[in-house]
C-alpha cells in the first residue's frame, strides 16, 4: 500500500520523517504567544514537536523540533499504515511463526546455546568455555586471557551474540587499539552478522553534518567500536558523560549493556613497587565501566609483573569482587578469568596437534667489516 504523506501538524503517536530519519511523535505543544504577536514575529503559529526515533541505528533517540521551521519534515497518514486487525497471507504468517520459534532462545536454559549455530565460523571446542561461563553469570564480568592465536575475538563475538539473542544486551561498545578497529568491524560483520560503526573524528564530522551539531556519537547506534586513544580525549569523554543520566536521575537500568576491551593490558595502570598510577587510558575505562552491565576484557598478557597493576585491572573489570592493592583470592579469580596456553590444550580427536610446534634454531650471520664498524658507531 502506498504511503500518504502530508506536511500538516502531526498528532501524538503519528509516524513522521525528520532529517531523513523516521520518528514517532510523543507530544505536540503549540506556541503560547498571542496570535497578534505571532503574526508580527513569524507570520503563523509554531509547534514544538517531541519525537522518538524508530530507526534501527538510532532506536530510542529523542529529538525536539519546531515543525514549521524544520525543512523537509513530513508526516505519514495513519490511514495508510497496515491495519493490525487484518489478516496476512498464509505464507507470510508461516514465515513469521518460524521466525518467532527460531528466535525464542530461553534465558532460563543455559545449555541451549544459540550463537555457535548462528555464526559463520568453524568453532573449536575450547572456544565455548567463555560462552558457557558467561551464561552462568548474572552479570558477565570475564577476563579472557588465552594465549595468542587461540581466538579471543571469536570467543568475545560468541558471548556478544548470545547476549543479544537472549535480550540480555543491546548496546555494545568495543574498545581496542586504533590499528584493530577495522579488523573488529569486519570480523563482527562477516562472522557474526553484527554491524558495528567506528566512532572517530571522521564519523563525528559526518554526524554533525547530517544530523546537526547536537548529535551524540555514543547514542547514534547501538553497536559501536572506538579506539582507547580516541576515547581518552576530553571531547569524546565529554560527549559520553552527556549520554549518562543527569544528576538526580536514576542510574539503573544502565544506559549501556556490554563493553569489550581488547588488549586490556593497555588500560592497566603502570605499576612500580607498591603503587600503580592511573594513565589517561585507565581513567577513561574507569569512567565508563560503572555504566555497563556486562564487561569482557581480552588480553594475552594479563599480568605485567606488578601485583598492584594487576589488581587495579581486576578492579576495572569487577569492583565488587576485587580492589586495587589487595591480592585477589585465587578461587574468585578463577571464576572470572579464562587462561589457556597452546601447550596446555589437548590434541585434536585424531591425535594431530592443534598448532605447529615451534623449533628454535640459532643461525649465525657473518658481518662484513663495514657492517661491524657501523654497529660500533651506533653503540
Amino acid at each position: 500500500m502506498a504511503e500518504n504523506i502530508t506536511t500538516d501538524i502531526p498528532e501524538q503517536g503519528q509516524l513522521v520523517e525528520v532529517r531523513r530519519r523516521r520518528y514517532v511523535v510523543n507530544d505536540v505543544a503549540g506556541s503560547a504567544l498571542p496570535g497578534s504577536v505571532l503574526a508580527t514575529v513569524v507570520g503563523k503559529p509554531q509547534h514544538l514537536v517531541s519525537l522518538t526515533s524508530v530507526d534501527d541505528d538510532g532506536l530510542g533517540e529523542e529529538l525536539q523540533v519546531i515543525w514549521e521551521l524544520e525543512p523537509g519534515a513530513r508526516a505519514f497518514d495513519p490511514l495508510a499504515l497496515p491495519q493490525p486487525a487484518g489478516f496476512d497471507a498464509p505464507p507470510r504468517l508461516d514465515a513469521f511463526l518460524d521466525a518467532v520459534r527460531w528466535g525464542a532462545a530461553t534465558s532460563a536454559d543455559v545449555r541451549a546455546l544459540q550463537a555457535p549455530f548462528r555464526s559463520g565460523i568453524e568453532i573449536e571446542d575450547y572456544q565455548l568455555d567463555p560462552l558457557v561461563r558467561s551464561l552462568q553469570m548474572p552479570r558477565v564480568n570475564l577476563l579472557i586471557a588465552d594465549d595468542v592465536g587461540l581466538g579471543k575475538t571469536i570467543e568475545a563475538g560468541l558471548v556478544a551474540q548470545e547476549l543479544l539473542i537472549r535480550y540480555r544486551a543491546r548496546r555494545i561498545l568495543i574498545v581496542c587499539p586504533a590499528s584493530l578497529q577495522i579488523q573488529w568491524r569486519d570480523q563482527m560483520r562477516d562472522k557474526f552478522g553484527l554491524e558495528f560503526r567506528i566512532v572517530d573524528s571522521t564519523l563525528m564530522k559526518t554526524l554533525r553534518r547530517e544530523r546537526g551539531i547536537h548529535v551524540n556519537p555514543w547514542t547514534h547506534s547501538p553497536r559501536l567500536i572506538t579506539s582507547i586513544d580516541y576515547l581518552k580525549r576530553d571531547r569524546p569523554m565529554r560527549f559520553f558523560r552527556e549520554a549518562l543520566p543527569a544528576e538526580g536521575e536514576p542510574a539503573y537500568p544502565r544506559r549501556f549493556d556490554l563493553m569489550i576491551v581488547d588488549e586490556a593490558h593497555n588500560v592497566a595502570p603502570a605499576g612500580r613497587g607498591r603503587y600503580a598510577v592511573d594513565s589517561l587510558r585507565t581513567s577513561a575505562i574507569r569512567t565508563l565501566s560503572p555504566h555497563f552491565e556486562h564487561k569482557l576484557f581480552l588480553t594475552a598478557t594479563p599480568h605485567n609483573g606488578y601485583a598492584e597493576s594487576f589488581s587495579a585491572l581486576l578492579e576495572l573489570l569487577d569492583n565488587q569482587r576485587f580492589a586495587r592493592g589487595i591480592p585477589p583470592d585465587r578461587a574468585v579469580l578463577q571464576s572470572v578469568m579464562v587462561r589457556r596456553l597452546k601447550t596446555e590444550l589437548p590434541p585434536n580427536w585424531d591425535g594431530a596437534p592443534r598448532f605447529p610446534q615451534r623449533k628454535l634454531e640459532a643461525i649465525e650471520v657473518a658481518y662484513s667489516a663495514d657492517e661491524r664498524q657501523a654497529h660500533d658507531w651506533l653503540q
